[in-house]
């Protein structure tokens, strides 16, 4: 099966489908044909973006086992998978280590880490058995290199990326192809807000004087054309940031 094959069996799982990243890949994938079961907490939000695209809508939290076990049930009675986007994460606050906030990481380490662990143990055994699957985690630059600020977010990441390493070690077997995509600095509408509770204010300084920061286009792109590729190709690790961005703590801004 080649990426343009017409029989090519196209089915992908992508959570974090209510905006950002997660959103424009659904758009992305069903623009190029694939079978697509969108998921996250919101339903709402999930309603309008099935009925925008084809998309089948499933609402759910990746940390809760129920909800797991309950979307994994639902995609093997549609048509099951082949492909498996784990994009929901975020991060919460940026405050140094000296002054962390215990809910906060817990709250990273449960989206990023468990939330990715507990998807991809759910479709494991679907995976497998199909023997051309593959998962892609969306982690980010903060999981390669640290910087001041972001000691939570940079040790959830961390670890997401470990685990995505660890998987493809672990799966090589099982014929299972694993991509990692780490964006750098992506401006959507809702990261930023999210990590500085929901100071608007401080949320578009972390994008002020920025030429062109990456869009969720931009990286829905990537992960497009990373899971379109014929599946003996794998692309083990994309790093993607803006030209400004030359490394995590070297952002160039005009003005």
């Amino acid at each position: 099966m080649t990426k343009n094959s017409p029989t090519s069996y196209r089915h992908a799982v992508v959570t974090g489908a209510s905006s950002g990243i997660g959103a424009a890949t659904v758009r992305r994938l069903r623009s190029d044909g694939w079978h697509v079961v969108a998921v996250a907490r919101r339903a709402d939000r999930l309603e309008k973006l099935a009925q925008e695209t084809g998309a089948l809508a499933y609402a759910a939290d990746v940390t809760k086992d129920d909800d797991v076990a309950a979307l994994a049930a639902f995609v093997a009675g549609h048509g099951g998978l082949d492909t498996l986007i784990n994009i929901a994460g975020g991060a919460r606050g940026a405050d140094r280590v000296a002054t962390a906030h215990n809910d906060d990481w817990e709250w990273m380490f449960e989206v990023n880490v468990m939330g990715t662990m507990k998807m991809t143990k759910a479709f494991l055994p679907a995976l497998r058995k199909h023997r051309r699957g593959t998962v892609l985690n969306l982690t980010s630059t903060a999981g390669l290199a640290a910087y001041e600020g972001g000691s939570g977010y940079n040790a959830a990441k961390f670890a997401q990326h470990a685990l995505t390493g660890a998987l493809r070690l672990e799966e090589v077997e099982n014929n299972l192809r694993v991509i990692e995509v780490a964006p750098g600095l992506v401006q959507t509408e809702e990261f930023a807000l999210n990590r500085l509770s929901g100071d608007k204010e401080a949320a578009d300084k972390v994008y002020q004087g920025v030429e062109a920061p990456l869009t969720a286009e931009d990286v829905a792109d990537v992960v497009g054309y990373a899971v379109g590729l014929p599946h003996h190709v794998n692309l083990d690790q994309i790093v993607i940031r803006p030209v400004a961005q030359a490394a995590n703590h070297k952002l160039v801004r005009q003005g």
